[in-house]
Parts: C-alpha cells; structure tokens; sequence
C-alpha cells in the first residue's frame, strides 16, 4: 500500500528538493482548474452569508439536486473526504454499530482510525479487486448474530476504489438490493466519482447512485477544486439535525462560500466531468502505451489510477526521474507501483514517462546468457 505521508512533489524530504519531470503521485497536487479560482475571486469580492448559507451554496446545492434528478436529497458541503466519512458515519451509525469495507478501502487503511475514533469499528473483508459483494459480505454478516459483538449496519464502498476498479450498475444494483433485504445502509464514497463516471466501461450516473445507495459524496479535491465534497444524504432516516453534527464535529466552514463557489462553477456546465474525462484519458493513454511494452498490471482500473507491474530495477531509475508511489512488491521481483493522472496532467508528461520506461527497461533488461550466446553463433 501507499505512504501519502512521504515527501510532497518535488521535494525529498527534509533536504535539498527534488526536481521530478512530472509527479504522477496524486490527484491533488495541483490547486484549482482556472475557472473555478476566477469564480472564488470574483466571489471574494461580495459579502456572503456564512456557514454554507451563501447564495453560492444554495446554488450548488441546486445543481447537485438537478445531477441526481432528486430534489429530495439534503445537500452538505464539507472540506475533505476523510472529514466527511467522519462526519457522515459518525452521524448514521448508533453507537454499537460497525461499518463495512473492503480491505484496501479508505476508512480501513488511509484515515488515521478517524472513524474507530468517533466508536465505531471498521469491519473489512479481503477482495482482489477492492470491491464489495454479496457474497463477499455475507460470512461477516453470519459472524456478528450476537450482542456479544459489534452490530454490522453499515457498507461502505467507493466508486472508483482505492485499486482504480468501478462498480457497474448491475453490481451496486445487486449490492442495494441485498443491503436492503439484510437492514444494511450503502454509504458510496465518492472522492474519485467523476472519474468513475466518466471511465470506460461505466454504465452508472448520479442518479443511479442517488437511487442505490442511502448517502454517498461527490468529490471535488480529486477533480479540480482547491477543496470540497458535497455529501448527498439520500434516506429520510438520516437527514435530522446534520448541520448541528456537522458543526459539533469541526467541519463546518465559515466561508461555506469557498465550497458553494466551486461546487457551482464544477457542475453549472458541465466542468465536473470535462475534468475528470481528461484524467481519464491521461491514464487510458499511459496504460495503453505500457501495454506495448509488454508491461502488466495488478488490477484491471479503468480510471485515473493504473498500477503497472515494473522491474525493481526500472523502478528504482523512474523514482529518479518521476514522482509516484511503489504500492506492492510481487515474489517475482515485480513492483506494482501506483500512477495516478489529474485534471492538469499534461499528455507530454505521459509521453515523456512512456519514452523514459521504454529507455530504462531496455538498459534494465538482462544480458544473453553466455551458452545462449555460444549456441546462436553455432
């Protein structure tokens, strides 16, 4: 799995920086697409209504409502996503309840415990392909029957994982419908949504989501906003008193206008999935292009994720070259790193890194065995 607590793009730690031709790190590490920092500056210049009571927030709100084609769903727009996970199962869960994710989700390997520490357990389940099943679900399910052990009431997935796959409509079709005969809430993490629904592959919209799941959030920071997720709150059951949880767990903005102005400049005309198209592009051509040279892959990802299996060798000369994160070591030597195209990515960096892993698996490759040699000559 990924550190993202090492060095930021560009640097090496605490010494001198590192000047990478191009990071393939993240998702996040540019600020904002243009459009949505004029419209934060010309925002800037008014006076808004705080605490995402603004007009921009209302906006937004609206927006969203028209995407998922539901006008009932309570809209609420937060900072980050771990944040909102916090927010959001901290809010659906009572306290003996548990969440459950695949093994390589989210709230099980990258938030610090941050929903273990508001009481509730995160209860995972091994998957190849970072996605959640039925079948996958029902052994934990008959393994909680007692009050002896924490209650399962929530399922958590994420649409794109963590390993870049996506769901299609008839397996969340087939997910909703199971949560809902086992009195189980679907909770869709969205950080990656747009890439999601914009990949390859995909048959799912917002409003399928709207209408599978019980709350899910649209991510902006992975899709060009400087910050924001909208959490869309779908089940009556859930929606009380959320701005008073909200508020009490830190996460409600005074300048909601921040969020409100981007979220709308992201989805009046169409921004939100523009950007995530040309993520998706970036990656479809860096797959391809490896593909080429032979290179496999971990997992079949259609979206801004890729995860080729390299050589340690060529790795460790890419590390010189390029920023981006190692994820698995395979027993045959292979290295399964992790490359990850944004809004921003340039296609000359993608090039440049198919050109450079071309060079380096050439010098990398080993030389003719001896006998192998002598033999040809004879």
């Amino acid at each position: 799995m990924y550190d993202d607590s090492m060095p930021a793009e560009g640097t090496a730690g605490d010494s001198e920086p590192r000047q990478y031709r191009h990071g393939f790190r993240n998702d996040y590490s540019e600020g904002a697409h243009p459009r949505l920092l004029q419209a934060l500056a010309q925002a800037s210049t008014q006076q808004n209504r705080g605490y995402g009571l603004d007009r921009h927030s209302r906006r937004a709100a609206e927006l969203i409502r028209a995407h998922v084609c539901r006008d009932d769903v309570d809209v609420h727009l937060l900072v980050g996503g771990t944040q909102t996970n916090l927010v959001a199962l901290a809010a659906f869960l009572r306290p003996h309840q548990a969440a459950i994710a695949a093994g390589s989700g989210h709230i099980a390997t990258h938030e610090t415990g941050a929903i273990e520490a508001t009481g509730h357990k995160v209860l995972t389940v091994p998957t190849d392909d970072g996605k959640l099943t039925p079948a996958a679900i029902a052994p934990l399910l008959d393994g909680h029957g007692s009050e002896h052990m924490v209650q399962p009431r929530l399922v958590y997935v994420s649409d794109s994982t963590e390993l870049g796959t996506i769901y299609t409509r008839a397996e969340l079709q087939a997910l909703s419908q199971y949560c809902r005969q086992r009195g189980l809430l679907l909770y869709l993490d969205g950080a990656r949504i747009g890439s999601a629904l914009t990949a390859t592959g995909n048959d799912l919209t917002l409003a399928d989501i709207a209408t599978l799941t019980d709350a899910f959030y649209i991510g902006g920071t992975k899709n060009g906003a400087l910050v924001g997720e909208a959490l869309v709150i779908v089940d009556d059951a859930l929606k009380a008193d959320m701005r008073y949880l909200v508020k009490q767990r830190g996460a409600m903005l005074a300048k909601g206008m921040v969020l409100g102005t981007q979220f709308t400049a992201l989805f009046e005309d169409g921004l939100f999935f523009e950007l995530a198209r040309h993520a998706n592009l970036m990656a479809a051509r860096l797959r391809e292009g490896l593909a080429r040279l032979g290179v496999g892959f971990l997992v079949d990802s259609p979206s801004n994720q890729i995860f080729p299996l390299l050589p340690a060798a060529v790795v460790e000369r890419l590390e010189a070259l390029y920023a981006f994160e190692r994820w698995q070591a395979l027993p045959d030597g292979r290295v399964a790193i992790r490359l990850v195209t944004s809004w921003a990515t340039p296609q000359a960096a993608v090039d440049g890194f198919l050109a450079d892993a071309q060079a380096l698996a050439a010098i990398a490759a080993p030389a003719p065995r001896a006998d192998a040699t002598a033999a040809m000559e004879h």
